[in-house]
């Protein structure tokens, strides 16, 4: 298959568990909870998304026939940024990313070295191998992943409460206050509720408090 890129970019990881590493961002086009096009967004299963991932016109996006090509591309970005000496590391994202990423993908991935994370919102099944698994569920979409290295819930969602989420098998549990105009009352809930539940903690957004997309 045909792999539709929206950007591919290096960075420092800014949420979760692995925040701070270096990392090279796969960021897929597309995504099953929302178009991405503004005059979709108040009917869509997701409203809140911050994120472009429309089209394949970001940095080092494009149409990519094969695994191997877009693999080597990635692979690239990885040595001009983060050079070569120590194992790359690849966080594959969307939109949703597991609208496209297939078993091989991934393998070309390892290929190159890379251990492989995803950011996923849970709704698909991922492809065997996957080294890091996120998923990030959102209120009204059927989580069909319930298992895997960290969850990572957008806080608060009225119908996505941490209590419904706690029992899954995952290693981390993170609380991301919801990005907008209510940015600090909801920082202040995500802290206050981190606080005196001690099975989650508290992710915040460290690429936009130092100016990294």
């Amino acid at each position: 298959m045909s792999y539709a890129v929206k950007e591919i970019y290096a960075t420092l990881q800014g949420e979760g568990a692995n925040v701070g590493r270096a990392a090279v961002f796969l960021r897929f086009s597309g995504c099953n909870l929302w178009s991405g096009l503004e005059e979709d967004r108040a009917g869509a299963i997701c409203n809140f998304c911050d994120t472009n991932f429309v089209g394949t016109d970001g940095v080092g996006g494009g149409q990519f026939k094969e695994a191997a090509e877009l693999a080597r591309t990635a692979h690239a970005i990885w040595d001009i940024t983060h050079g070569s000496r120590f194992m790359p590391f690849i966080v594959a994202t969307g939109g949703e990313p597991l609208l496209q990423l297939d078993v091989t993908l991934v393998a070309a991935l390892h290929n190159e070295g890379f251990k492989i994370a995803v950011e996923t919102n849970g709704t698909v099944t991922p492809p065997e191998n996957i080294d890091w698994l996120c998923v990030s569920p959102k209120a009204s979409a059927s989580l069909m992943v319930q298992s895997g290295e960290e969850l990572k819930l957008v806080y608060p969602q009225a119908a996505a409460v941490p209590e419904a989420f706690e029992d899954l098998d995952f290693e981390y549990f993170f609380l991301q206050p919801l990005d907008g105009h209510e940015r600090d009352r909801n920082m202040t809930a995500a802290r206050d509720y981190c606080l005196s539940h001690p099975k989650w903690r508290l992710s915040l957004q460290a690429h936009k408090l130092i100016g990294m997309p």
